[in-house]
């Protein structure tokens, strides 16, 4: 079974992925309250500062799930986050979703923390497949987990109702072997 409990930093040459706590809620407000970043993700939610501050406070102690905080290596700034969660034992397999604040889109550093959290999952956590659901109005979050090795699955038409309009989901996913994770390799 995968140790959730261990909360890893994995560093890249963009990005470092360490544990998120709630002293980062402050540079990730903008995940949260950002309309384009909302609408992108699909947010419907509106979270105030201090149920942000619970959450993420919380994280440390979760055994089902990894959050952690996507960090610039340039600039030691909290940029996002990289989360593996609703994790099911019996399939060995987890959902996978990335957000990172609107000035730190377009320059690889979701593409690296996606390939360091999904060679993690794969490579310590002994997962098998991992997936996720990316908006049809969000074409560049596609080209990145294309870029990192998910293929996709199949459409979930009208999965989300934004200001009136249905918009389906992509449901893409990878597995070990594809990533290059033998049974045998992976951790029991």
């Amino acid at each position: 079974m995968p140790d959730f409990l261990r909360k890893p930093t994995l560093i890249g040459d963009l990005v470092v992925l360490r544990p998120v706590t709630a002293d980062d809620v402050p540079a990730l407000l903008p995940l949260f309250e950002d309309p384009e970043v909302t609408r992108l993700t699909g947010n419907h939610t509106h979270f105030d500062e201090a149920a942000l501050r619970t959450w993420y406070g919380s994280r440390g102690t979760t055994d089902d799930r990894l959050d952690l905080a996507v960090v610039e290596r340039a600039t030691g700034r909290v940029v996002g986050e990289a989360v593996l969660n609703l994790w099911d034992e019996p399939n060995e397999s987890c959902s996978f979703r990335i957000g990172l604040v609107p000035d730190a889109a377009g320059r690889g550093l979701g593409t690296e923390a996606t390939r360091l959290i999904v060679g993690y999952g794969f490579g310590s956590l002994g997962l098998y497949r991992i997936s996720l659901e990316v908006y049809a109005f969000n074409p560049r979050a596609h080209r990145v987990y294309e870029k990192a090795g998910f293929r996709t699955e199949g459409v979930l038409r009208g999965a989300l109702l934004w200001e009136g309009e249905r918009v389906d989901a992509t449901v893409m996913s990878v597995l070990a072997p594809e990533w290059g994770v033998t049974r045998d390799a992976a951790p029991s």
